[in-house]
């Protein structure tokens, strides 16, 4: 098992932003045919006719290219989760945006691109960056989300904010993080809804 990070590895060499995309594309594909499991550095250098060593000078291991490919699915996760929020009005009505857009991109993700899914699966097992970056992210938003509702008067100010956020954020767990994700597809969308709703009555005033 590779090594868990906390910050994304560092490009190698220079920026030439079309050779890495090119040996990140060519690793989606090696990705989603063997997995990644199975994939080795050796097999992408192959693949694209590079030397291992070329390579190298641009991602210091697998894992580095898996957290690219990890990095820009999941950035467009939270794109798409943050233009949904924002067409929402109220707090309550964003909250359930929020809730439900990352469920079903999350839902899409697993059944479209299951290799990719993968990779963000071992990405929250081993705790890498994207992980905690994408993290990080739901967390602002729902932060955002729920200090507007408190200025509004939606929701109740007794509780402390960072409490409120973290219990939310752990109710939303199982229909986002890849790692449960999969056993509870059998439950949405009900279960999600229900959820939704059930923190939603809690943050009443």
């Amino acid at each position: 098992m590779t090594k868990s990070s906390t910050q994304s590895a560092p490009a190698r060499g220079p920026a030439e932003h079309n050779v890495r995309d090119q040996i990140v594309e060519a690793a989606k594909e090696c990705f989603a045919h063997y997995g990644y499991g199975k994939t080795t550095v050796a097999d992408l250098a192959r693949e694209i006719g590079f030397s291992k060593a070329y390579i190298y000078r641009f991602f210091e291991s697998k894992q580095a290219i898996g957290e690219a490919i990890c990095s820009a699915r999941l950035n467009q996760i939270i794109a798409d989760v943050r233009s949904t929020i924002d067409e929402g009005g109220s707090a309550t009505d964003r909250l359930r945006r929020m809730f439900k857009t990352v469920t079903t991109l999350s839902v899409a993700l697993f059944f479209d691109d299951r290799k990719i899914f993968e990779i963000a699966a071992l990405s929250a097992a081993e705790q890498w960056a994207s992980t905690h970056t994408y993290a990080d992210a739901l967390r602002a938003m729902l932060l955002e989300i729920i200090r507007d509702g408190r200025e509004s008067g939606e929701f109740e100010r007794k509780t402390p904010l960072d409490e409120v956020c973290r219990s939310i954020y752990y109710a939303m767990t199982p229909f986002i993080d890849p790692l449960h994700l999969e056993r509870n597809l059998d439950l949405l969308p009900d279960a999600q809804s229900e959820v939704t709703a059930l923190v939603l009555r809690s943050l009443a005033p």
